[in-house]
C-alpha cells in the first residue's frame, strides 16, 4: 500500500481507503464486515470512510465494533453529516444544532474520543454558511475533529465557503469527496481545478462504479447471484446497467489483462492517476475483494494506456454534471 498527502495537510492517508456505505449493517452481516475491515488493516489500509446516515446509523456502530482494540493513533477515522438520522425536523441538515448533535452521536457510536475528518455530507441551502463554518471551527478547536471536507459541493458553493474561512481565520477545508471514475468525470472541469489551486485534496467515492467497472455485469446477462445489482441496494446502480455501458465495459478487459490487472484494480488505477486525488473508496462484501482490489495501489499507467481507456469507453463518461443526475444519489 502506498500513501498520499491529504491536500496540502500534513495527514497521509492509504491510496485506498475502505467505505462501508451500503455494505455495512446493511448488505452483509457482522461478522462479514469484520473480516472486511482485518483485511483492510492487514493489506496496509489505514483510512476507513463512513457516515451517519448509513445503514441508519448501523454501519458507524459496525465500524467502531470492527475497529475497537486496534490503534487509535493507527488509522484515520472519516465520517459525515447532513442527510436526516431522525424524523425531527432538526434531524438533518448542517445547522449547528444538527451538527452538534450528530458529531456526539457519531463519536458515541465509532467508540472513539475524535474523528480525523469530518465532512458536510451535502450542501446545506437552507442553513447559513456561517453558521455551518463555525459550527465546524469550534469542533476543531474542541479537538473532536481534526480536519473538515466536503461531499458532492459544486465549485461555487466551495468558493463562498473558503473565502469565508479565510476572512474569519477559520481552519479550512482539506478535502472534497466527490462521485469520480472513469464513467463520471464532471469534477474535472471546475472543481478539481480550484481544490488544485486550494490546496484540497479529493477522496473519490464510486471509482468502479458500483461494481460495474469490476466487468462482472455482462450485456445481455442476468447480474449475478449475490452481487449489488440483486440487493435491494441495487437501485443505486440503474444508470450503470445499461447495455451500452456493460459493452463498453467489457473493451477494457484486453487492456487490463496487459497490464496484469482485473478491471477493478484497472478502474482504481486509472482514478489514481489523477494528481488531485488522494484515496479512492472502495466498498467489499468480502475479504478476497479487500485483497484483490489493494493491488492498484502504486500501480502507473502510460499515457498510451490511458488514451485506449477513453477510446474504449468513446463518449460514455458523463463530463457535464447539467446533462445528468448522479446515478449514485447518496454517498
Amino acid at each position: 500500500m502506498e500513501y498520499r498527502r491529504l491536500g496540502k495537510t500534513g495527514m497521509y492517508v492509504s491510496e485506498i481507503s475502505y467505505g462501508n456505505w451500503i455494505t455495512h449493517g446493511n448488505q452483509v452481516e457482522q461478522d462479514a464486515a469484520m473480516s472486511c475491515v482485518r483485511a483492510a488493516l492487514d493489506a496496509g489500509i489505514t483510512t476507513f470512510d463512513t457516515a451517519d446516515v448509513y445503514a441508519g446509523t448501523k454501519a458507524e456502530v459496525v465500524l467502531g465494533k470492527a475497529l475497537k482494540g486496534v490503534r487509535r493513533e493507527s488509522y484515520e477515522l472519516f465520517t459525515k453529516v447532513y442527510f436526516p438520522t431522525g424524523t425531527g425536523k432538526n434531524d438533518r441538515g448542517l445547522s449547528r444544532k444538527h451538527i452538534m448533535e450528530s458529531v456526539h452521536a457519531s463519536l458515541k457510536r465509532l467508540n472513539t474520543d475524535h474523528i480525523d475528518l469530518y465532512q458536510a455530507h451535502r450542501f446545506d441551502v437552507e442553513s447559513p454558511i456561517e453558521e455551518t463554518l463555525r459550527a465546524f471551527e469550534d469542533l476543531i478547536r474542541q479537538g473532536k475533529v481534526n480536519y473538515i471536507g466536503f461531499s458532492e459541493w459544486n465549485a461555487k458553493q466551495i468558493g463562498a465557503a473558503l473565502k469565508y474561512q479565510k476572512e474569519n481565520n477559520f481552519d479550512r477545508f482539506v478535502s472534497s469527496q466527490p462521485q469520480y471514475s472513469m464513467l463520471w468525470r464532471v469534477i474535472e472541469s471546475e472543481v478539481v481545478p480550484l481544490c488544485e489551486r486550494e490546496g484540497i485534496g479529493q477522496i473519490v467515492w464510486s471509482p468502479m462504479a458500483q461494481g460495474v467497472l469490476t466487468g462482472k455485469y455482462l450485456p445481455g446477462k442476468k447480474a449475478p447471484a449475490g452481487s449489488r445489482a440483486r440487493h435491494k441496494s441495487g437501485n443505486f446502480m440503474t444508470g450503470w446497467l445499461r447495455e451500452e455501458v456493460l459493452v463498453a465495459v467489457q473493451k477494457l478487459k484486453p487492456i487490463a489483462e496487459s497490464l496484469d490487472l482485473t478491471i477493478g484494480q484497472l478502474a482504481l488505477a486509472w482514478a489514481l492517476q489523477n494528481p488531485n486525488v488522494s484515496s479512492v473508496i472502495m466498498g467489499a462484501t468480502k475479504a478476497s475483494q479487500v485483497k484483490e482490489n489493494v493491488k492498484a495501489s502504486g500501480v502507473k499507467l502510460e499515457p498510451a494506456v490511458m488514451k485506449a481507456i477513453d477510446q474504449a469507453l468513446g463518449n460514455l463518461p458523463e463530463r457535464d454534471p447539467a446533462k445528468n443526475e448522479s446515478p449514485n444519489p447518496r454517498s
